[in-house]
């Protein structure tokens, strides 16, 4: 879960900056995809746990 926080807080700061500064739009697009990333990591994250549980 912290990693998931950091990554999002990494990637919106990225955003801001890309959009903010001239010049520096190609931050924006790595805001997005390790926002990306972070949205992939969790998502694997709770499907594997669902999977390992079983019914008794």
């Amino acid at each position: 879960m912290v990693l998931f926080l950091l990554l999002v807080l990494a990637a919106v700061i990225l955003g801001i900056i890309g959009v903010a500064a001239a010049g520096l739009g190609y931050l924006l697009f790595i805001g997005i995809a390790v926002f990306v990333l972070a949205l992939v990591l969790a998502a694997a994250r709770l499907s594997g746990r669902t999977k390992r549980r079983t019914l008794r």
